[in-house]
This record gives structure tokens, sequence and C-alpha cells, in this order.
């Protein structure tokens, strides 16, 4: 791991990029500026100097050097508890600076804190408070996105409804998260399942937040009356008089395949999951039948 995390340090100096400043008054991001593989800085400094490159414009550096670099260490347990502690305080700080001009930084970061999420979820290390501060940020952020640009040629992944689902999932997965949090994190990301304005998902979306509600359904902490609601909620055409009326705009169409690629992706989770009397096949069946009524 420490020479995966040597070799991306020598990439991200060959190139010599970093974020552009935030314009007026607004906060500066810290620079992204690799660590000195010479110098005698342990993993968890090294670790640290990664953060700010998850903003940086450069796909080469923000996703396949900082993030994969980071994900390598976490993955591998290089880091101390206290330096993931670190890089859990420092991407949280990320998150709550001003968008940057690139859009980049707010994905990666989440991304990021889904790989903390999962450290903490195999070798729990965080107490109530530090794990609850995860859990509103990641349902913070699903309620807030308003960028859903997935992947731009020359530009890399921004991805963030995926990215957030994604730390959704590994939240959910952890048995110290307990009821109510778990219910926040999906009425999150419900919002995202087919999102305001039109966006029609083409990267992949609906599995990534499929993929978390069937692992959160999984936990068995919520009752089948409050997965009916869930869905039922999902399966309410308002604003629309009913669903036949998304066939006569485009907002209403990308909302109607939003929601029935969303659908689709559950059942193919579950069914691959094995996991018998979920109950989704039939919530999703009937939530289906729902959105074909016109």
């Amino acid at each position: 791991m420490a020479a995966l995390l040597h070799a991306a340090v020598l990439g991200l100096a060959a190139t010599g990029l970093a974020p552009a400043a935030p314009p007026g008054d607004a906060p500066a991001a810290p620079p992204c500026t690799p660590p000195d593989p010479a110098a005698s800085a342990g993993l968890d400094d090294q670790a640290l100097a990664l953060v700010p490159c998850l903003a940086n414009p450069d796909p080469r550096i923000r996703d396949g050097l900082a993030f994969e670099g980071l994900s390598a260490l976490l993955r591998g347990r290089q880091l101390s508890g206290a330096g993931v502690e670190r890089l859990r305080q420092a991407m949280l700080a990320g998150l709550a600076l001003p968008p940057d001009d690139a859009g980049v930084r707010r994905p990666f970061m989440i991304l990021a804190l889904a790989e903390v999420a999962r450290a903490d979820r195999l070798q729990p290390q965080f107490d109530a408070a530090r794990r609850e501060a995860l859990v509103a940020a990641a349902a913070g952020y699903l309620r807030d996105i308003t960028d859903h640009r997935g992947f731009v040629d020359g530009e890399g992944w921004r991805h963030g409804v995926a990215h957030g689902a994604d730390l959704v999932m590994q939240l959910a997965l952890n048995p110290a998260v307990d009821r109510s949090q778990l219910e926040r994190l999906l009425d999150a990301l419900q919002g995202q399942v087919s999102p305001a304005g039109g966006h029609a998902y083409i990267h992949g979306e609906p599995e990534r937040l499929a993929r978390a509600v069937v692992l959160a359904h999984g936990r068995g902490l919520l009752p089948a009356e409050w997965w009916e609601g869930w869905f039922r909620r999902l399966a309410d055409p308002a604003p629309l008089g009913g669903w036949g009326e998304a066939w006569r705009s485009e907002v209403g169409l990308a909302r109607l395949h939003n929601t029935k690629a969303f659908l689709a992706a559950v059942g193919l989770a579950s069914s691959e999951a094995r996991a018998p009397g979920t109950g989704l096949a039939r919530l999703t069946a009937t939530t289906r039948v729902a959105l074909e009524a016109n």
C-alpha cells in the first residue's frame, strides 16, 4: 500500500495542478499539495495531504490518484484510528466549503467519506456523535444535490447521486446506525430516485440507489409498514394528476422512467442478494403497477 501511495504522489507532483482559488471572500480550499515521497511523514500524514486533491479538476488527480490512493490505504487498514478520524474531519470540512467551479469537490468528498464509513463499519472506531455526523452529512448532501452530471468527456466523473448512495449503503450496513438514522438516510435518498427538474439518469444511478435500499432493507430494522409507506410515496404522481400525464412533458417522462429504472434495479439487486422473505419483490411489483396505471 505504501508503494501505491508513493506512485500516486509522484504522479501528483508531476502534474502540478491544484484547484482554482474561490472567488471573493469565500473560504479558501486547502491547496492540492502532494506529500514529498522522500520526506519522513507517515502514511497518516500523507493520506491527509491527498484530501484536498479530491477537489482537483483533473480526473487523473482527483479520481485516479487521490481517491484511489485513499481507498487503498483505508481498505488495506494502513492508517491509525487517529489518522482515519483526521480524514473524517478533513472531508467533512471540504464538504462544507462553497461549491467549486468544476463541481467536483462535494461528490468526491462524499465518495471518500463512504470509504471512511466502510473502515468504521469493519473496524469500529467512531463514537455515536462522530457517526451521527456522517449520517447527517449523507442525508444533507442527498437532499441538496442539484448537479446531476455523471461522466463528462475530458472532465471525468462527478456522479454525486451514486456517490451519495454509496455513503448511505456503508452507513446502512453498520449495526451501530439505528432505526431513526436509517429512516433519515432512506428518506433523503428517495428524493434522488427521480430528481426535480427532469434530469434523466444514464450513468447507472438507479443501480447504486437500489443497492443501498436493498442492503438497508436487509438490516431488518424497519417494519413492513414503514417500507410500504416509503414505496407508496415513491408511487405518488403528485403534482401530476396521474402517471398518464407524465407522457405529456420531458420532465414527466424523465420522472416516470427514472422511477421505473430504480424499481427494476431494486428487483434485480434483491434477487441477487438471495434474501428470502424480504418483501421487496412484492413492493416493487405493486409500485410498478401504480406507475403503469393511467
